[in-house]
């Protein structure tokens, strides 16, 4: 009973004034507030503005500590060694540790790359000499340092039907055409251009390169000589791309090349669906409980008032 007493608003027993000290807690209070929502108004400010990097006159520092190369080597299980092949580019398969990039040799000429799979595993499609050609597997890691070599195989690109005799004496109609490229892969991010330089060695110009860069778009590149040439590409969004150069000559020699394109980023985020969970910023959730928390405020300055207001005419009543 004088716990409900207390808390309740009541005339002096003299005057009939309500009590004074029910507003000395409502300036301090108001300014708590104000200064509560300054203060969130400041912090939502600036983590809604992008971070643009340092500003002028500071310094930042970034590096990469080289680990041990790769140790474990990978391995050629497809084509056989021996195989013979009447058509190329030819399939290359094999196994390779995870999160390297498998570059492929023939006779010591860089062939084709691809990025080895989380499930351990690569397949590379990559053009053959004509003749005999040693393949070898090797593998990088990201600071592109190399793992040690495959198994070597041997297979065999026959221009003309096997014959009885050697082949060395018969005319293919002139050098045989290469495409090559001075990186294994190339890297960049989207909505960025990346550049991709290829060389055409031999052949008889002039020469179009067909150029498809994994995300289904494709470049047709005239090309009347045999000076290297850089192209650039822009993709939409992040992940590995396989770039496939075809080039054909004027004597219909056709040359192929593939290498990945690494593009830096974090992938799209998938559509909410019912069930998932999605983060949301901490600063946007204290918005509506700081409104919640005004309000109340308020309504508890409005309630006394009209409380008041209510004492004093009934006090008018009973005196009159």
């Amino acid at each position: 009973m004088v716990m409900s007493s207390w808390l309740k608003l009541s005339p002096h027993h003299h005057s009939g004034r309500a009590l004074g000290h029910e507003h000395t807690s409502y300036a301090p209070l108001g300014v708590l507030l104000l200064a509560v929502g300054l203060i969130l108004s400041v912090y939502t400010a600036y983590a809604a503005t992008p971070y643009t990097g340092p500003e002028a006159g500071s310094i930042g520092l970034h590096g990469v500590v080289p680990g041990k190369p790769p140790t474990t080597a990978a391995t050629i299980k497809s084509p056989a060694n021996g195989q013979h092949f009447s058509a190329t580019p030819i399939t290359v398969s094999g196994t390779c540790p995870p999160n390297t990039l498998v570059e492929i040799f023939k006779n010591d000429i860089f062939a084709g790359s691809t990025a080895c799979s989380n499930a351990g595993t690569y397949t590379v499609e990559v053009d053959l000499l004509i003749g005999a050609n040693i393949l070898i597997a090797r593998v990088y890691d990201a600071l592109n340092q190399p793992g040690p070599d495959s198994n070597a195989i041997t297979v065999f690109y026959d221009a003309l039907p096997l014959q009885a005799g050697a082949l060395a004496a018969l005319d293919f109609g002139g050098p045989q055409m290469l495409l090559n490229t001075d990186a294994a892969f190339r890297g960049s991010f989207p909505d960025q251009d990346m550049p991709a330089p290829l060389t055409i060695i031999g052949g008889r110009p002039p020469f179009a390169v067909n150029i498809q860069w994994g995300d289904s778009s494709n470049n047709l590149v005239p090309r009347n000589d045999n000076v290297t040439f850089t192209t650039t590409h822009k993709y939409k969004k992040p992940g590995v791309y396989q770039i496939s150069f075809q080039a054909t000559d004027a004597d219909g020699r056709v040359a192929f090349l593939t290498v990945p394109a690494i593009i830096n980023g974090q992938p799209d985020l998938a559509p909410t669906v019912e069930g998932s969970t999605t983060k949301v910023n901490p600063l946007v959730a204290l918005w509506p409980l700081y409104v919640a928390l005004v309000a109340v405020v308020i309504s508890f300055w409005l309630g006394e008032r009209r409380e008041k207001h209510v004492l004093a005419k009934h006090h008018q009543l009973v005196t009159s």
